[in-house]
This record gives C-alpha cells, sequence and structure tokens, in this order.
C-alpha cells in the first residue's frame, strides 16, 4: 500500500470517527473549499454544493437521534490527485454500501463527494474478524 492510499484511507476513517462522533465541526473541516462537492444520502436526492452538504450534515448530526455508524471493508483506489474509498457502512439497523471520493487540496485529501445505499438481500460481502474499524 502506498502512502498516498494511507493518506486516503486515513481522512475516510477521520470522516467516519466525525460521523460516528456526531461532531459538525469536524465533518465540515473534511469537506473540500475549493472543489466542487456533493452528497446523496440514502434516500434523498443529490445535494450540490458546500453550503448544501453541509447543512444536511448538520441536520444529520445535531438530530435528536442522529445514527450510530462505522466503516468496514475500506478499499483506496488511487486516480492521481483524486480517490475515491469504496467500503461498508454499518449501522444498527443494517449495512450499506459507501464511496467516497476524495481530492487534494492545500496539501490534504478532502471530501468531494459522499454517497451510500442500502445493500440488496444476498449481496452483502461478510465483515472481516473483528468487524468494523473508526
Amino acid at each position: 500500500m502506498t502512502g498516498s492510499e494511507l493518506e486516503v484511507l486515513e481522512a475516510n476513517e477521520a470522516f467516519y470517527r466525525a460521523f460516528a462522533a456526531h461532531d459538525f465541526e469536524a465533518m465540515a473541516s473534511l469537506w473540500a473549499e475549493r472543489h466542487p462537492v456533493a452528497c446523496s444520502h440514502p434516500g434523498w436526492d443529490v445535494l450540490d454544493g458546500r453550503a448544501e452538504v453541509l447543512a444536511s450534515w448538520r441536520a444529520i448530526l445535531g438530530s435528536p437521534s442522529p445514527p450510530t455508524v462505522a466503516c468496514a471493508l475500506a478499499q483506496a483506489h488511487m486516480l492521481g490527485e483524486v480517490a475515491y474509498v469504496t467500503c461498508k457502512e454499518i449501522l444498527p439497523g443494517g449495512h450499506l454500501a459507501a464511496t467516497n471520493l476524495f481530492a487534494r487540496e492545500g496539501g490534504r485529501w478532502r471530501l468531494v463527494h459522499h454517497q451510500a445505499s442500502p445493500i440488496a438481500p444476498g449481496q452483502e460481502r461478510d465483515l472481516p474478524p473483528g468487524g468494523p474499524v473508526n
């Protein structure tokens, strides 16, 4: 695994730590400021633009019952100054397949897109021993 792959996986882990901690400020710091951003939460329409994406995270993380989430099976895929991570989101009610797209901005990997969707019955990969990471 390359140093860049490790950096992207760490940025991905930071996203899930912020999500799990319901920490909006940490979440906001992970999203790109100079690149366009978008997000597709499960069951939502596509959100375009930093303001709209961050407003959605503020609402989700600040809700009376924010979701509990962990990440498993994360794999980084490098495309030069852009990378994406595929992973599984573990929630109390089930699992989602997720893709997180990162771009290098100001010397660090920043989120430019997040999408999570339900996994159809019979299509799920097994979790590794020890379960989710974060």
